[in-house]
């Protein structure tokens, strides 16, 4: 495989590409219902109890989204680890599926490298240096494959 030809780093809602970030304001609809965000769908998925996903499904920001996610009070599901990545893919997909101008941005960055360039993350993300996993960058490029293999809107 040839190596990209540029890289594209994303981070903040508020930076190029930055609705590529799980905060940025688009909803999705999943699972029968609507998600203010992606990052609202993928929190509330780590619980299996109704009570837990409506609740974090309700956050007015996906930050509290986030912060009621991580709540370690409430029981995390025995499977999360071995789930999250396939969470985060059907977020993603329904994201860039269900809003036009999403899927033309990502289309649009053709074979570039995706990367979340933050040292706050290093599963998701780069780690800051790059030592990082960064798995949303390389989500978003299957998914951006897989888009491209759909059939025109």
């Amino acid at each position: 495989m040839n190596a990209p030809t540029q890289a594209i780093r994303f981070y903040r809602t508020t930076d190029d590409y930055g609705e590529f970030s799980n905060f940025a304001r688009y909803s999705i609809f999943v699972d029968g219902k609507r998600w203010p965000t992606s990052e609202h769908y993928f929190q509330a998925m780590k619980f299996h109890d109704e009570a837990s996903r409506n609740e974090i499904r309700r956050a007015s920001t996906p930050a509290q989204a986030a912060e009621k996610g991580r709540d370690r009070k409430r029981k995390l599901r025995n499977d999360w680890e071995s789930v999250k990545d396939e969470v985060m893919r059907k977020a993603l997909i329904a994201k860039f599926t269900q809003h036009d101008e999403l899927r033309q941005l990502l289309l649009d960055t053709g074979d570039a490298w995706l990367i979340e360039h933050t040292a706050n993350d290093s599963y998701w993300g780069d780690g800051g240096d790059g030592s990082g996993k960064n798995k949303l960058g390389q989500l978003l490029m299957q998914v951006r494959d897989q888009i491209r293999k759909m059939p025109p809107k």
